[in-house]
């Protein structure tokens, strides 16, 4: 079976201009000026969205100091939890649980974590491992994937031995760990397929991209169709080392770049760009498998790729696979977190999947979220119907990504889209989701 041609939007998913997460930034001071004199001892958790308790996460970090040793996100009670180091300043910690955080004494500082990443950096850098702190544990998670065995997995197993009890544990995965360079819409380059992430505008003005860097090394031009003429140039990638993230600039300087993510038939809104914060429901879209959900794991994950050591990843137990990379990482509420890297597994068994976090990939490249002053005058948008990239019709009947169907007919995953959720939830009625099908891509699926 041929690959089913994809509308030539211009990119997976389109971003709004970045904006300062406003009602979270003023969280602390409120908190403070509210109090009636009471023990903060006594004050109760605040209820807060999960943009605002990363928000107010940030700000934590800065009062406690050295105390302060990670956070998290309690998606069922919708609270922050703040881990902090016993000490003799307890006055700042008063004022962190007035200012709505609930607070949790630990053994591990970030510096001791800290130390222990390095340690296994310098001992136990083996392809097939990663590892990254968990707040919720206060250790260092270490994953090792199938290929970490013998002699191998000896050397992990003594260096986290080394680091001392309660510092860090070790968990087995059953994939493979391996960039998902195959395929929101897909992007071409010869035989390699991925998928691009977010719209930006670069720094000199011009529409471009963000997607994964390892897309961004294996070829310089990109098509949005299989076999296509190249739309677009790599102008900066990064892979391995600081990141996996490229930019990648529109040859039409005229492109016209919707401020959305494209879930199938219908899209979410993209408002600004923000930090990932450890137990954040976060959802996922890429051309071979669609739309899934999961949760954050871990910050500034370490991932040893056969091609080389990548930092400061998010690690997440969402599904990808080959064909994902690039894609983009974002929350119900519109905000875009990070760029599809590489994992073990599928969306069958499940693994672990990393991710660029966008807000580094932005300022590392000099560029802003969305289209900004590139999208002109035209129009943006993909819904059903609606017009969007360069004039071509994305709606209802228009076949999108990787063999994806639109419109009414289902494309995978059966995930609902449409007005409210997104994810495995229902969202408006209609089935979009999963990418490819199984030998119809017509394109070679590269790792």
């Amino acid at each position: 079976m041929s690959h089913k041609r994809i509308p030539k939007r211009k990119a997976a998913i389109a971003a709004g201009g970045v904006v300062a997460l406003g009602a979270a930034a003023i969280l602390l001071p409120q908190a403070n000026a509210n109090q009636d004199g009471s023990s903060g001892q006594t004050a109760a958790p605040k209820t807060l969205k999960a943009s605002d308790a990363s928000d107010l996460a940030s700000q934590l970090a800065d009062l406690l100091g050295e105390s302060f040793a990670g956070s998290y996100y309690d998606t069922d009670q919708q609270q922050l939890v703040v881990n902090v180091i016993p000490g003799d300043n307890n006055n700042v910690i008063v004022q962190a649980k007035k200012a709505g955080a609930e607070i949790r004494e630990v053994d591990n500082s970030l510096a001791e974590l800290a130390a222990g990443a390095q340690t296994l950096k310098s001992d136990a850098t083996i392809p097939g491992t990663a590892w990254a702190v968990d707040p919720r544990t206060n250790k260092i998670l270490v994953t090792a994937d199938s290929t970490v065995t013998g002699g191998k997995w000896d050397q992990l197993e003594s260096t986290v031995q080394t680091l001392g009890s309660g510092m860090a544990t070790i968990k087995k995965s059953a994939g493979t760990f391996k960039t998902f360079l195959s395929g929101g819409d897909a992007i071409f380059a010869g035989g390699a397929r991925c998928s691009a992430g977010f719209n930006v505008t670069a720094g000199d003005g011009s529409p471009a991209f963000l997607t994964a860097g390892h897309c961004g090394v294996a070829a310089a031009e990109w098509s949005d169709a299989d076999g296509g003429a190249p739309i677009a140039t790599v102008d900066q990638a990064t892979f391995p080392g600081d990141g996996d993230f490229a930019l990648v600039k529109y040859d039409d300087p005229a492109t016209v770049a919707p401020s959305e993510v494209n879930v199938g038939d219908q899209t979410v809104a993209i408002s600004q760009a923000a930090d990932a914060e450890v137990g954040l429901q976060v959802f996922r879209m890429g051309s071979t498998t669609g739309l899934s959900d999961g949760q954050v794991l871990g910050l500034d994950a370490t991932v040893n790729y056969p091609e080389g050591t990548v930092t400061g990843l998010i690690q997440t137990n969402v599904c990808a696979e080959p064909g994902d990379s690039g894609g983009s990482l974002f929350t119900q509420d519109g905000l875009a977190i990070g760029l599809t890297s590489g994992g073990s597994g599928d969306c069958t068994v499940g693994g672990e999947t990393f991710f660029q976090p966008v807000t580094t990939a932005l300022e590392a490249v000099g560029a802003t979220l969305g289209a900004g002053d590139a999208a002109g005058g035209g129009e943006a948008g993909a819904g059903a119907g609606d017009e969007a990239g360069a004039g071509e019709e994305a709606g209802a009947g228009e076949e999108a990504g990787a063999g994806e169907e639109v419109g009414g007919e289902e494309a995978g995953a059966g995930q609902e889209v449409g007005g409210e959720e997104v994810g495995g939830q229902e969202v408006g009625g209609e089935e979009a989701g999963a990418g490819a099908e199984d030998g119809s891509s017509g394109v070679t699926e590269t790792h």
